[in-house]
């Protein structure tokens, strides 16, 4: 259904899923999807907060991504699934700025968190010895509000700019949440300056961070393949190879949608390569970190036994 109601300021999202039992099966499944990435992130960060081991810079770090992605999961789901089971896919101008802002936010934030992980890793491989200087507390949390301040400082001049724009043609936002390419379709002024600014954000959070991890990681196997210890290999590769699947889920689908110009760019396959870094990442990432990861299991298991023990 269109909406054309010129007297309101409230947006109209399209929604993911048509109203069928092919769009209820795909419903049912991103709630299912939702719950195992509530459960798993708010269960990483539980586990690295109370287990001691855990406690070092690269947990640290993890322990924010899934800060992030718990946040990032929360603000798009529950407003597209409510719009689902209730027909009104009503949303207030002003509610739409603050999905937005966070959406952009917590996207650049994630971004940036990504490369802070790939430099730790470099620094914990190549330079062993001096990884307690370049990776100490202090610097992991200057690194971590670093993040933080530069993808709200972002998030906020792009939010600002989208409403404070002029709306004129048809208010329904050919997408699932509110995102900022979309709404700038819905313009009535030419947007072509602020869409380069769009470009560049885009460069700044998802390419340059992205060129950084791929040189980190060179660097990392380059020195993995000299080891001497065939364990520390293996541990080495392990590592790598789950950051890397983390990565690659992000960034591939998130830089292909927003590097395109407006003119390349298809609505359905905008939506369907946003629930890639907006539902399924969020629910894969604990999972990659926790089944591929010794000491993740490990605390797991020193945390069951410490509450079996206090119930005995």
């Amino acid at each position: 259904m269109e909406y054309n109601n010129q007297t309101s300021t409230d947006f109209f999202l399209s929604g993911l899923f048509p109203p069928s039992r092919t769009g209820l099966f795909f419903f049912i499944l991103i709630v299912l999807i939702f719950q195992m990435a509530l459960f798993g992130n708010l269960s990483m960060i539980i586990l690295i907060l109370v287990d001691t081991h855990l406690h070092t810079p690269m947990y640290f770090l993890l322990s924010q991504l899934s800060l992030v992605d718990l946040n990032f999961i929360s603000t798009i789901v529950p407003k597209m699934a409510i719009d689902y089971l209730f027909g009104n896919k009503t949303i207030s101008f002003i509610w739409c700025g603050v999905q937005s802002f966070f959406f952009l936010t917590l996207a650049g934030g994630e971004g940036l968190l990504l490369a802070s992980m790939a430099y730790d890793r470099y620094v914990a491989i190549c330079f062993p010895l001096h990884y307690p200087i370049h990776m100490s507390k202090r610097i992991c949390a200057l690194m971590i509000t670093g993040c933080w301040i530069m993808s709200s400082i972002n998030s906020c001049a792009h939010t600002a700019y989208v409403l404070n724009i002029s709306y004129c043609r048809s208010r329904t936002i050919n997408h699932f949440f509110c995102d900022v390419p979309a709404m700038l379709t819905l313009a009535c002024m030419d947007t072509w300056v602020y869409e380069y600014t769009v470009f560049v954000s885009t460069t700044l959070f998802l390419v340059f961070p992205f060129i950084g991890i791929v040189c980190s990681y060179g660097r990392v196997l380059f020195a993995i393949y000299h080891m001497r210890s065939a364990e520390g290999r293996k541990k080495a590769y392990s590592t790598c190879s789950t950051h890397l699947t983390v990565v690659t889920f992000y960034y591939a689908p998130f830089a292909y949608t927003y590097l395109r110009p407006r003119s390349f760019r298809s609505p359905t396959e905008d939506k369907v390569l946003a629930v890639f870094y907006t539902i399924l990442t969020p629910m894969l990432n604990p999972i990659i970190y926790s089944l591929r990861n010794k000491e993740v299991i490990g605390a797991l298991r020193r945390v069951i036994q410490r509450i079996c023990s206090v119930k005995m």
